[in-house]
């Protein structure tokens, strides 16, 4: 691959929720050029979230052109690409045309709640959670897929034919950008849609047909870093190899370098997820976390303890466009910071359920303590504390899983520019909170995994000696007031739960 080793760049694709974005990263791992679009949230119902797979094509393929373009940078340059995705989201598509037969069902969408009801009430949760390391709960592909069969007119007796495909983002972005020569994903996403054995690392029989999931639907798993084919010529003007495919939160783990069993990372996106490495085999989790798989490179699996938090920067993009408070999301930090303290107000915001620990899905959002003093600004601090409360609480579930104590805590994501919070959330863990310079880990973590496979970089110590500290938070909270501030914090939960019910 001696090729690779004179390239100057891997491409990274970060598909997300709310935005494609495209990365062009260096040797060093710091991005030489960035793009990035939003595109539509389909909502057409409360709880429900959908998105139109073409946007998401269209929007990342655009952001890929443009880094490309901005860097002024030939795909003849660029030694890889990788892909890195929302994971859990939900797409169908026509095995020849490559047409998606519905919308996209967004891994926020609680569209399949009774189904995950029958399926719990029908006492299927034990084997369900041996097999694939999660609960059963309307966040994961397998009850999304379960719903379009059911309800989409003839499409499961097409899906029987082998008429129509079954994919995650990163299966649908691949399948599109080699031209349908390729329906793959890694172990990283495919096990998340609780269809997939941990322990054997494939598909497996008895999910599928508690799901009645055809077998002909499913993508090839591949590991997460691995030559998988190369794009078409005419979509960036040569092929590129495509060789790094992981979800997002494990993309962000790896890019973090927690190559250390006990190391832990936390991106604040969309979602809050936190990440713990408990190595080369899975643990079990007593305190309602995921098992889920870390990555999988040349043979060698790395395992992960996951606490999922459904809405963290989505509070953000609510106070925007739902009660406008702010007009853009970065002057949250501002109006945030207009006031000491968020003035007795606790926002749980549980738009469409809880995750970890919780795992409620009929709990719904709530402002409690508002009185006739509180201002926009106590709201919005109460938004931004919301995201720290909630990495807590996942975080003393994950110590008493592993049975050791955090020595730090990795940070990334948007919300991780914020000193503000990222200070809150170190007070609260009593744990230090650790910044890299690259706060984009995703889309880097999904460069490392495609630039390892083609010599780009030639081992994981590479990926370590790339990592730069930018700013490490210690706790300056009295032990009265973090354990006063949590109490309230899980006395407001306690009044969201099964609200909806």
């Amino acid at each position: 691959m001696s090729k690779a080793a004179t390239n100057k760049y891997i491409l990274a694709l970060d598909q997300g929720t709310t935005s494609s974005r495209a990365i062009l990263f260096g040797h060093n791992g710091r991005p030489v050029a960035v793009s990035q679009q939003e595109f539509p949230q389909i909502l057409p119902a409360p709880g429900v979230v959908e998105h139109d797979p073409e946007a998401i094509w269209n929007s990342q393929l655009a952001v890929a052109r443009n880094v490309l373009q901005q860097a002024q940078c030939t795909a003849a340059e660029v030694a890889a690409l990788g892909v890195t995705n929302q994971r859990e989201t939900t797409i169908l598509w026509e095995r020849d045309t490559g047409r998606p037969v519905a919308n996209a069902i967004v891994w926020q969408s609680r569209i399949s709640v009774p189904i995950c009801d029958r399926l719990k009430a029908d006492g299927a949760e034990p084997l369900v959670q041996q097999k694939t390391g999660l609960v059963i709960d309307a966040y994961f592909s397998g009850t999304k897929i379960k719903y379009l069969l059911d309800t989409v007119p003839g499409l499961r007796g097409r899906a029987e034919r082998g008429e129509v495909l079954f994919g995650t983002v990163d299966s649908f972005l691949i399948w599109r950008l080699t031209g349908g020569r390729r329906h793959i994903t890694d172990v990283t996403n495919a096990s998340r849609t609780m269809l997939f054995d941990l322990h054997t690392l494939s598909w497996d029989d008895e999910l599928l047909k508690l799901l009645g999931v055809p077998r002909a639907i499913l993508p090839e798993v591949r590991s997460s870093s691995e030559v998988y084919g190369e794009t078409l010529p005419e979509l960036f003007g040569a092929p590129i190899p495509i060789s790094g495919c992981a979800g997002d939160q494990q993309a962000a783990t790896f890019g973090q370098a927690c190559f250390e069993k006990g190391s832990a990372k936390n991106t604040y996106g969309t979602g809050c997820f936190m990440l713990l490495n408990v190595g080369p085999r899975p643990v079990s989790s007593r305190n309602k976390l995921l098992t889920t798989v870390g990555w999988q490179i040349a043979g060698q699996t790395t395992y992960c303890l996951e606490g999922s938090v459904f809405v963290a920067g989505a509070v953000v993009q609510w106070l925007r466009d739902g009660l406008k408070i702010i007009q853009s999301s970065s002057e949250i930090e501002t109006l945030s910071a207009s006031v000491p303290d968020a003035g007795g107000v606790v926002f749980v915001p549980a738009f469409v359920g809880l995750g970890a620990p919780h795992w409620n899905p009929h709990a719904r959002g709530a402002i409690f303590g508002l009185t006739r003093g509180t201002t926009t600004g106590h709201i919005a601090r109460a938004a931004l504390e919301s995201m720290a409360f909630q990495t807590a609480e996942v975080l003393h579930a994950m110590e008493q899983d592993s049975g050791t104590k955090l020595a730090q805590l990795k940070v990334d994501g948007g919300a991780s520019v914020n000193n503000g919070l990222m200070q809150f959330q170190a007070d609260l863990l009593e744990v230090p909170v650790v910044r890299p310079v690259v706060a984009e880990t995703t889309a880097l973590g999904a460069a490392y995994l495609a630039g390892l496979a083609v010599g780009f970089w030639e081992n994981l110590d590479d990926v370590v000696g790339n990592w730069a500290l930018d700013r490490k938070f210690h706790s300056n909270m009295s032990p009265d007031e973090r354990a006063s501030r949590q109490a309230t914090w899980r006395q407001a939960v306690e009044r969201t739960l099964d609200w909806e019910e």
